[in-house]
């Protein structure tokens, strides 16, 4: 199985911090990226969503927030998604139909810019999948 560089979804993150149950695809795809040395990418603001959970009292980890991602920053081939200003802008003029939540638009804005694939379990993110803008693989 071929899939482009992989990015985590902040729930895809947090499945596998959490040692949760992933799509056998899902997992193919990360073990092959590591099996072959290539990076699992994780962006910026998956730590702001992380520390926006917890604020809300729906952050569920042993760890602090700051823990937690840098836990996921020691995962085998982690690596660090560049968030510019440009790709930042981007993710305000994403094409077709997509929802408001700012995270979301960054992850879709990353994946469009870097031609990552998306691993998560979010909805709105499978289906800008499904519409052709992003490359997405739930998990």
């Amino acid at each position: 199985m071929t899939v482009a560089p992989l990015l985590l979804d902040t729930c895809a993150a947090m499945y596998i911090i959490a040692n949760g149950q992933m799509r056998d695809e899902a997992v193919a795809a990360i073990d092959a990226a590591s099996d072959h040395g290539e990076p699992v990418f994780i962006s910026p603001i998956t730590a702001w969503e992380v520390g926006t959970l917890a604020r809300k009292g729906r952050f569920r980890s042993s760890y602090t927030p700051q823990r937690w991602f840098e836990r996921l920053m020691r995962s085998p081939n982690a690596a660090l998604a560049a968030m510019t200003p440009e790709l930042l802008l981007a993710s305000s003029f994403l094409p077709g139909d997509f929802h408001n939540d700012p995270a979301d638009r960054i992850i879709a804005a990353t994946a469009r810019e870097y031609g990552y694939t998306v691993v998560t379990r979010d909805r709105a993110l499978l289906a800008y999948g499904e519409a052709g803008h992003i490359r997405a693989l739930a998990c």
